[in-house]
């Protein structure tokens, strides 16, 4: 049952604060932690963060869904920079990917995300998070040289991503191995049920006391021998002096690079996967809504390519509408857009005032976060229930993962959707209409209705139903109720009709006609849907 809730701004603002200030203290080590999963400069992620927050918010038509930069774009983020040459390079591809998500907002593409079947993507998802797990294993561990590590996993030296990890053994840093365990310890407690109904936990979230019990065990051990990090393995925000200080750190983008072939690439790939995972988020962000409230897409898109046009100006990760976030905000009591805005409003007020606390925050605590991200987006309770679902859903699951994982994600998604596609040609094939020759009785006619719209992928069912067709059988083809017809259809009933001439098969057709009178025998491409003349009806389109 939905619950209505005041409109009222102010009503709603002791709900809305509140859930903003949650939301804050979960997106700050998130988009810390992202930008270090990207390998892209740590500031550009708090700039996706309160773009994401005030720009998207006022802009976007979701009550309660959060935008800012998102673990499932960090492996397109980093391998893009890698490619591209300069983090400048890449942002030109922020800025280009968020005109096109624009001009698909304004072209209503918004249904985009139901043309992707779900094993696909949750195995895109699920893909995504093995591999930031396995990349954040060397800041885990302390590795001083983690700059050098990418999501591909065969490198230009030969090694791949776990012999890589094997060399890990000797250049590991105790204190780092500390805080990474102490920080998993806290997470996986804070996600404990008895942990959710102490009220005080609900608004102080395990990512920040992770993050806090980081910053005090670095500042115990700098003077303690084997334990003290080095200042690779920090957060390393540039300090302001003063506010003009502070818009220094922005970066703009290299116009220069608008003939590279190679920044279209990229633009296209983010604008394709941000859209998908956006619209996956709006779609799981409605359901959780108490209200029930329905989110209009195309305006989630042009909304979010504004933010990605902007972000990509001044320096940010690319921006989607992200699920954490959004369901902080719906657990903490939100109600409308203000707990979104609000929290881009302290993340930007962070950015300007606290960095030296930021600065003092270990990697190792970032990717203990990093771990628990990864684990829920693959956690083995997503491929048990793929599994149950069948093999048309687990094949197409598994091997979407295993070509993002060993190849790259294009090519995992690419070689998942082939898998799910061909499933549906071959049961497509397999599966006649309305005739089962083993049921068939001499002298009972044969109906064949076609759905409603029928296409090009209904060809080798089609085929394969009519020349399943006995001898001296009488057919009736029924296409009263079909609104579209692909031509290739119409041409493999015309030959069935030459066929069925040699084979004494009477064929009835109903709502198809030959135009001109032409005989099918002396020359094909002359049948046709009937059209209605009739005004009297009336068509719901939905």
């Amino acid at each position: 049952m939905s619950v209505k809730y005041n409109s009222s701004f102010f009503a709603n603002l002791k709900y809305d604060l509140p859930a903003s200030i949650v939301v804050f203290l979960v997106a700050v080590p998130l988009c810390l932690g992202i930008a270090l999963a990207s390998g892209a400069p740590l500031f550009s992620g708090i700039i996706a963060g309160f773009v994401g927050g005030i720009v998207v918010g006022l802009l976007s038509g979701s009550s309660l869904g959060v935008s800012g930069p998102a673990a499932g774009l960090a492996v397109i983020v980093l391998t893009a920079i890698q490619d591209l040459g300069a983090f400048e390079i890449f942002l030109l591809a922020v800025v280009l990917a968020g005109v096109i998500q624009l001009i698909l907002g304004f072209l209503k593409a918004g249904v985009i995300g139901y043309y992707f079947p779900s094993s696909v993507i949750k195995g895109m998802l699920s893909g995504i998070g093995i591999i930031i797990i396995l990349k954040q294993i060397p800041y885990a561990l302390g590795y001083d040289e983690t700059r050098e590590w990418d999501f591909m996993f065969f490198h230009e030296d030969g090694q791949t991503t776990f012999s890589n990890l094997l060399n890990l053994v000797d250049v590991v840093t105790p204190g780092a191995i500390i805080i990474t365990t102490v920080s998993l310890i806290i997470l996986i407690l804070w996600e404990r049920p008895f942990m959710k109904k102490i009220g005080l936990f609900k608004v102080i979230q395990g990512p920040l006391v992770a993050v806090v019990t980081g910053i005090i065990l670095n500042i115990a051990f700098q003077n303690v021998n084997g334990l003290s990090l080095a200042p690779d393995q920090l957060v390393n925000i540039p300090v302001s002096e003063a506010l003009i200080g502070f818009f220094n750190q922005f970066t703009l983008p290299d116009f220069s690079q608008f003939n590279n072939s190679e920044v279209y690439i990229v633009a296209i790939t983010m604008a394709v996967v941000a859209s998908l995972e956006t619209l996956l988020c709006v779609e799981a962000t409605d359901k959780l809504d108490p209200q029930k409230r329905v989110t209009p897409t195309n305006r989630e898109l042009r909304a979010q390519g504004i933010g990605n046009i902007l972000s990509g100006l001044i320096g940010g990760l690319p921006i989607t509408q992200v699920i954490v976030r959004s369901s902080a905000n719906i657990q903490s009591g939100g109600r409308t857009k203000t707990s979104a805005v609000f929290h881009g409003i302290l993340l930007l007020g962070s950015a300007i005032i606290i960095p030296y606390v930021l600065n003092l925050v270990p990697l190792a605590s970032l990717a203990a976060i990093l771990f628990v991200v990864g684990f829920k987006l693959a956690k083995p309770s997503i491929f048990k229930e793929i599994y149950a679902k069948g093999k048309e859903q687990f094949i197409p699951f598994i091997v979407t993962i295993l070509g993002i994982v060993f190849t790259d994600l294009l090519i995992g998604i690419g070689l998942g959707m082939i898998v799910a596609v061909l499933y549906i040609l071959w049961n497509d094939y397999k599966t006649p209409y309305h005739f089962n020759p083993k049921n068939y009785k001499d002298g009972e006619p044969v109906r064949i209705q076609l759905s409603d719209n029928v296409t090009f992928l209904n060809k080798a069912r089609i085929m394969n139903t009519l020349y399943q067709m006995p001898d001296k059988t009488h057919v009736i083809i029924d296409a009263s109720k079909t609104k579209n017809i692909h031509p290739d259809i119409l041409e493999i009933i015309e030959n069935f009709e030459r066929n069925a001439k040699t084979r004494d098969i009477v064929i009835e057709m109903n709502g198809l006609e030959h135009k001109d009178g032409k005989d099918p025998v002396e020359e094909l491409g002359h049948l046709v849907l009937k059209r209605s003349k009739s005004k009297s009806e009336k068509t719901v389109v939905i």
